[in-house]
């Protein structure tokens, strides 16, 4: 399938795409840009931060849960203003929010990683029921966080390492036993980066240095790889009037010449699902 260019914006790191189910809008970032992104029609539209900004969920039509390096924030779209919800590693001027979703239950799970890529200098949290928890430390570089369909498990890597991990999940979503590995990309020159599931329970990762986004079964086979025309893809997500589209963020960090940066989508004729609501 072709990969078509839905925002010709170059981000020097595309990040963190979501479709907002009741906008029927796409939302993506530019981390070290510093700016959220959008597009209403065939209009663009972008918000500046004063601090790198990298992934969200949705609360509401008007209200998103931005992750910014220093805190979870409380995002209103109608007047482009900010309320801190919670710090995240502000403390720490090393590290900044890197991959994030929403959870089956309303929480949301949120890594972060060194802006050096500092070797596990990262952590990958997760925030509900009003408390921001800690569920894993020593990550260099947090990504492809998703989740099972049916909420049984929660998928994440550390991109240095070239794996995927399985996490198992109990009552109220919470990690039980000790992750697997799902996929095993060790001696690949390219590395897992975001990742999504779709209504099947595949999940679609993009794969940094690779220029794709590969499908793997819910046993982790894999099953095809959509192209992008640029090495750097980032991140994946689903949207579009019937959830078939596949929208990948590139990136155009280290001087790497257009379409790098740019945003693509797929037809791809697979339905994905609707990211969930975020609940404060």
């Amino acid at each position: 399938m072709t990969a078509d260019i839905f925002s010709e914006t170059i981000c020097e790191l595309g990040e963190g795409p979501l479709w907002h189910p009741e906008r029927g809008q796409l939302f993506w970032f530019d981390i070290l840009g510093r700016r959220l992104l959008t597009r209403e029609g065939k209009q663009e539209r972008q918000w500046s931060f004063d601090v790198p900004v990298s992934a969200a969920g949705w609360i509401d039509r008007d209200r998103l849960l931005v992750a910014s390096a220093r805190a979870l924030m409380v995002f209103d779209l109608s007047t482009g203003t900010a309320e801190e919800l919670c710090p995240l590693e502000a403390d720490d001027p090393v590290t900044r929010s890197n991959d994030g979703r929403a959870d089956p239950w309303g929480g949301f799970w949120i890594g972060t990683m060194g802006r050096g890529a500092e070797a596990g200098a990262g952590a990958i949290y997760r925030w509900h029921g009003g408390e921001l928890r800690r569920l894993v430390s020593g990550i260099t570089i947090s990504n492809a966080i998703c989740f099972a369909p049916d909420g049984s498990c929660a998928y994440w890597a550390d991109t240095p390492a070239r794996r995927i991990l399985r996490q198992p999940l109990g009552a109220e979503g919470w990690p039980e036993g000790a992750p697997e590995v799902f996929v095993d990309a060790t001696g690949a020159e390219w590395g897992p980066d975001g990742a999504v599931t779709d209504a099947e329970g595949a999940l679609w990762n993009a794969q940094w240095g690779a220029g794709r986004v590969a499908r793997y079964s819910p046993r982790g086979e894999l099953l095809s790889t959509w192209e992008v025309p640029t090495p750097q893809a980032s991140c994946p997500a689903f949207g579009g009037p019937d959830m078939t589209t596949l929208f990948v963020t590139t990136a155009a960090e280290g001087g790497e010449p257009a379409p790098a940066g740019c945003t693509f989508s797929i037809r791809t004729g697979i339905a994905g699902r609707p990211e969930p609501r975020v609940r404060l």
